[in-house]
């Protein structure tokens, strides 16, 4: 994989990482001041922001698979299976919550993808 590749790749799982983390474990206290909501919207958030920070959590499994797995093919199948759904969730995270959601996933995971295909 080429290096630039490699460092969009590793850039967009640890903000998938960081994502479940504010999502998960963090999210009554740093994850509820990052998305905006006061302590009344967190404790009725909380159920559905845990299932949603799970399903990150498979996203960033897909991309750290394609670091840790032997066979060159198979990891880069991994990256682009990762890259391909965090560019998708990212859009429809701009489209149905908020916008930036596309600068911070979307457009990552669009130029690592870029990167790989240049290989």
């Amino acid at each position: 994989m080429l290096l630039a590749a490699k460092v969009l790749a590793g850039l967009v799982l640890f903000i998938h990482v960081y994502i479940v983390l504010l999502e998960t474990v963090l999210f009554e206290t740093r994850g509820r001041r990052a998305f905006g909501l006061t302590k009344e919207q967190a404790v009725m958030l909380k159920p559905a922001m845990s299932n949603q920070g799970c399903y990150n959590g498979f996203l960033a499994a897909a991309l750290a698979l394609g670091f840790l797995l032997p066979d060159a093919a198979t990891g880069r199948a991994f990256t682009i299976y990762g890259l391909v759904c965090v560019a998708i969730a990212g859009v429809w995270g701009a489209v149905t919550a908020q916008i930036r959601i596309l600068f911070i996933q979307t457009v990552p995971a669009v130029l690592g993808l870029m990167a790989l295909f240049l290989v």
